[in-house]
């Protein structure tokens, strides 16, 4: 290892200075654990949701009876695991092939990297995708910008976890009929006493950087918090700390509670988050 290369190698090392970082990421708590240890911080992970089947399964029939018969114009992704939940739900509607035959038909739009991977898995072709941070305002505007007509054409949408208050109605605007396609739901984790030590934790001022990586992180705290008769505390100690949020949908949610965050990544991805948070906190 050069000179150079293990002076870089340290300051990344050191940039949390052995601060205590806390995430309330899910799925993929053990990775950032390890990137907030990696960048010098001590990390608490308190999982803050988790995936559950929606209750109805109404959507998924609506959907797989448009897109057999050729009725849908466009079909538009918002997330890998939706992507895939969706292609599980359709198993007992349709075989696997006649599923991606005739959605293969039909023009598809990908929100970012994780559906369009998804896609590519099943062998689904992608008109457009989107770029970053990859919000509904880039899908519309990717929709604008390429002169899709909207206009009476019946749209599709992959939905995740709650409904898309600001997508749907932008298409709408357009003259298109919406088909939500809603295949899970977010709930809460099934033993939430990490959450709740997290929120004791924060109210005693021993975290130092709070890490957010979805929107539903934070509505979740925030009714734990409530559960909890502790909610306006939260609050006013998050104000007090740095605040690093995963990109403008999860900032949206923070700024609905008054939270003010310090910083968003450069790309909206985990890594980048956790590494510009050490640098920040380093500056």
């Amino acid at each position: 290892m050069t000179g150079k290369m293990a002076s870089e190698q340290t300051q990344t090392a050191g940039g949390f200075g052995g601060r205590t970082v806390l995430s309330f990421e899910s799925r993929r708590s053990s990775e950032i654990a390890i990137l907030i240890e990696n960048c010098g911080g001590r990390a608490i992970v308190a999982p803050a949701t988790r995936e559950v089947p929606a209750s109805d399964g109404a959507d998924v029939a609506r959907f797989a009876s448009a897109l057999l018969k050729g009725k849908l114009d466009l079909v538009i992704f918002l997330t890998g695991v939706g992507t895939r939940a969706l292609a599980r739900a359709m198993e007992p509607l349709c075989a696997r092939d006649q599923f991606v035959d005739a959605l293969s038909k039909v023009p598809v739009l990908a929100r970012g990297p994780k559906p369009i991977a998804a896609l590519k898995e099943l062998g689904v072709p992608i008109r457009w995708n989107v770029p970053e941070p990859n919000t509904w305002r880039e899908i519309l505007h990717a929709l604008d910008q390429n002169k899709v007509a909207l206009a009476g054409k019946l749209v599709a949408v992959q939905e995740y976890g709650t409904p898309s208050k600001d997508l749907v109605p932008g298409l709408q605007e357009r003259g298109a009929e919406v088909l939500a396609v809603h295949v899970y739901d977010w709930a809460l984790p099934e033993n939430v006493e990490p959450l709740r030590n997290a929120i004791n934790a924060l109210l005693a001022g021993s975290v130092d950087v709070v890490l957010f990586t979805a929107a539903i992180q934070v509505h979740h705290l925030v009714q734990v918090a409530e559960e909890m008769s502790c909610k306006d505390s939260l609050v006013a100690a998050l104000r007090k700390i740095k605040v690093a949020s995963i990109g403008p949908v999860t900032s949206e949610a923070l700024g609905e509670y008054g939270i003010p965050v310090t910083l968003e990544p450069t790309h909206p991805k985990m890594g980048f988050l956790v590494r510009e948070a050490a640098e920040f906190k380093a500056s």
